[in-house]
């Protein structure tokens, strides 16, 4: 946006440090002074007046010449997913959905063209997925993804089609806006997502919409499995049971009078919304 058209108040040195924090990703955990100068879009004197100023606030390390962010950052994401209660009121209804199916279950809400993990709580096993809270992926390719934008208004759906990049994952991962339009259709009146190795390879997942008292879906909860080791068959016929009562019990709790606002724990932020008991609940889904 140019300058401009920027409001009275906007303090664009707090834009440039933002930006800074925002250059280091999976793809690039390391970055030279150089190549945050050009990321960023900063001569070497401002972004190494930055990246000095990060350093001393605990949020950025200097090994050698490349800084890496700490785990400090943390903090500033942590800040406003524990601000929420709906993951603290979600979370017990996931450690009996996982006991009871013996899979990892994660509550997501939709966050731009993403969805964010709030809650997750992974099976005992000795290999698990290193999905943890904060984690992004692209929300046309996950079915919590698909469960969420399904319920959009279909303006908003249509706003997101438009602008989400529809990349080739796998060989599965529907690429055209056609078919996942249609897809979401078919999601819509099932009333649950699957999702058959479109975001990884050997990955398969089934979600559930979580609705807040006047029947918004704010968020969903899903159950992903290994595609070898479970048929789509055995996804629908034993997980999606299990799946649809932990939602419900998530959303009876959301609906009571008063929700507890006491702390989060670090592995259960997530957005804080209530159901009414008495508010009309959506057809069951469909297998």
């Amino acid at each position: 946006m140019p300058d401009a058209d920027r409001a009275p108040h906007f303090v664009r040195s707090l834009e440039r440090g933002l930006a800074v924090i925002r250059a280091f990703d999976a793809d690039h955990p390391e970055l030279t002074l150089s190549e945050v100068a050009r990321v960023c879009g900063l001569t070497r004197a401002a972004a190494r007046r930055f990246l000095l100023t990060l350093a001393d606030l605990g949020y950025v390390r200097a090994d050698g010449r490349v800084y890496r962010l700490t785990p400090r950052v943390l903090e500033l994401g942590y800040s406003y997913l524990s601000s929420f209660s709906l993951a603290q009121i979600a979370e017990p209804h996931l450690e009996q959905l996982v006991e009871t199916t013996r899979e990892s279950s994660s509550l997501c809400v939709l966050d731009g063209d993403d969805i964010v993990y709030v809650a997750r709580v992974p099976a005992r096993r000795i290999m698990t997925a290193a999905i943890t809270v904060g984690t992004r992926f692209p929300a046309h390719v996950t079915s919590v993804g698909r469960v969420i934008l399904a319920h959009l208004p279909q303006e908003d759906l249509e706003v997101h089609l438009a602008r989400a990049e529809l990349t080739t994952l796998t060989a599965r991962t529907i690429v055209s806006a056609d078919l996942l339009r249609a897809e979401l259709d078919r999601v819509r009146r099932k009333g649950y997502a699957v999702v058959d190795q479109e975001l990884e390879e050997g990955l398969r997942s089934i979600a559930a919409p979580v609705r807040d008292r006047g029947g918004e879906v704010v968020a969903a909860v899903n159950i992903p499995v290994q595609a070898g080791r479970t048929t789509l068959a055995a996804v629908r016929r034993d997980l999606l049971p299990a799946l649809l009562e932990a939602v419900a019990r998530i959303e009876a709790d959301l609906g009571m009078p008063a929700v507890s606002t006491g702390p989060a724990r670090v592995s259960s932020p997530g957005t804080g919304t209530r159901r009414s008991s008495s508010s009309p609940r959506p057809p069951a889904p469909r297998p």
